[in-house]
């Protein structure tokens, strides 16, 4: 199949193709024609696979078919609801891209910046809106927009909204939107709490799920390295100078875990710049912007700030502490392995943390391969339920960064058979590549610097 065959409009095609794309996703697939059909749509796809483009390339294709002259409205005629600013920017970039051949005006709206500009591009009128609850609600109180002539309405990530506490906010803005309309609803899941909320949201709702939910994307393999907690950082340099990765994002459960591990990497000669909910937007954009460029080699981030991130063909997600939420673990580990590329999801767990593994793999209906890392064995051993397992061989490259002379970006390439990512029984590691060596010095020194870290 090929966006031809799905009836979208030559504007929106040319877009399309503009952009280096040929042939839709699944998701895609499926629900372009739905939404061009009027219908309303519940719909669950994992995380990297066309979501977006799948309701804006036919949100696009309906309001540019019934097109309406050019007015200065306080009303958007679409309606974007997105539980964070990261995800905001994320599909206003796709709605300018693929609406860049179309005579519309979108506008993104979300806290933790400055309302005033946001005002002036309200007033001149607006076809789209992206929004995030809480900074719609400041417009709606202030009368800088109002939702009478919205006639398509998605919510996007309905469950992590629902996770966030957004559904009070979305009630009252459901309250201010005309009754015929046409709604999407995309989840990541199908939980009771989404069901719920569709059926107070859709009418004869079409149910699309391209994939069971609650999996982890076939391109990502995944890896549990066993470790102390307290040479978690020492072993997260060792892998990322070692194996001469060029890009990671890691995670970490709180914002000032996040710091000290951004200001730990970087003492270890890592560069590394950290993201979340207390760093002011302009901020957060411009570590995004320095990773995406390759100016920063590590992303500290936690599970709020990273949703939404939507890095092309990023090789490495590590996850130094585990989620409290095991469905948090799938939407982690979804930032690599996007758009069909392989890549690669590695958690370090500490004994502490072994129920929450074994959480994880109860989601996941199966025991995720476990490798320890010879010189990092931890001194307390699997408890019951918590089984060793070697990994199969993957039809997947496993990666380490190459990097690009003169572009300072990264190139997965196959690890040689004795790399230290094969299993622990690898009898001859390789000689590692001629990177910056972190600068820690020894097993104690990381100790010392770690346990503020984990006391926070």
């Amino acid at each position: 199949m090929t966006f031809e065959t799905l009836g979208l409009s030559t504007e929106i095609l040319r877009a399309v193709a503009d952009q280096g794309y040929s042939e839709p996703t699944p998701i895609q697939q499926q629900a372009i024609p739905l939404i061009l059909q009027g219908r309303d749509l519940l719909a669950s796809a994992q995380t990297g696979t066309g979501k977006t483009a799948s309701f804006t390339l036919p949100l696009l294709h309906r309001l540019g078919s019934n097109r309406r002259p050019q007015r200065r409205s306080s009303s958007p005629r679409a309606l974007i609801l997105v539980p964070t600013r990261e995800l905001a920017a994320q599909v206003g970039e796709s709605v300018q891209a693929y609406g860049q051949y179309l005579p519309m005006r979108s506008a993104i709206v979300y806290g933790g910046v400055k309302i005033g500009p946001q005002i002036q591009k309200l007033r001149r009128g607006v076809d789209i809106l992206i929004a995030t609850p809480g900074r719609l609600l400041d417009h709606l109180g202030q009368g800088t927009v109002t939702l009478e002539q919205v006639e398509m309405l998605v919510l996007d990530e309905g469950d992590r909204m629902l996770d966030m506490g957004f559904l009070p906010d979305i009630r009252k803005i459901l309250a201010q939107l005309p009754q015929t309309r046409q709604t999407m609803l995309f989840s990541a899941t199908f939980s009771p709490a989404v069901k719920k909320l569709a059926a107070d949201l859709l009418t004869d709702p079409v149910q699309v799920e391209v994939a069971p939910h609650n999996t982890a994307a076939e391109t990502v393999e995944q890896l549990i390295h066993p470790v102390d907690r307290h040479r978690k950082r020492e072993l997260l340099s060792h892998m990322i100078g070692y194996r001469n990765w060029g890009q990671v994002l890691v995670f970490t459960r709180t914002k000032h875990g996040a710091n000290r591990l951004a200001e730990q990497l970087a003492k270890d000669g890592l560069k590394t710049e950290a993201i979340h909910g207390n760093k002011s937007q302009a901020a957060r954009s411009r570590a995004l912007a320095k990773f995406k460029q390759g100016a920063v080699q590590v992303l500290v981030a936690t599970d709020i700030a990273a949703r939404g991130l939507d890095i092309d063909h990023l090789p490495h997600v590590v996850n130094f502490e585990l989620p409290m939420v095991p469905e948090d673990y799938v939407h982690r580990i979804g930032r690599t392995g996007r758009a069909g590329k392989a890549g690669q999801a590695i958690s370090l767990v500490s004994p502490e943390e072994y129920t929450l593994l074994k959480g994880i793999e109860r989601l996941l209906k199966r025991n995720l391969p476990k490798d320890v890392v010879p010189g990092y064995e931890p001194t307390t051993p699997l408890p019951a339920g918590v089984e060793m397992c070697s990994r199969k061989r993957s039809p997947h490259p496993r990666y380490r960064g190459n990097r690009d002379q003169g572009r300072g970006v990264t190139r997965p390439t196959r690890l040689p058979e004795g790399d230290l990512m094969r299993s622990s029984r690898s009898s001859v590691p390789v000689k590692p590549a001629k990177v910056p060596t972190p600068r820690f010095s020894g097993t104690d020194a990381a100790r010392s610097s770690d346990k503020h870290m984990h006391s926070a």
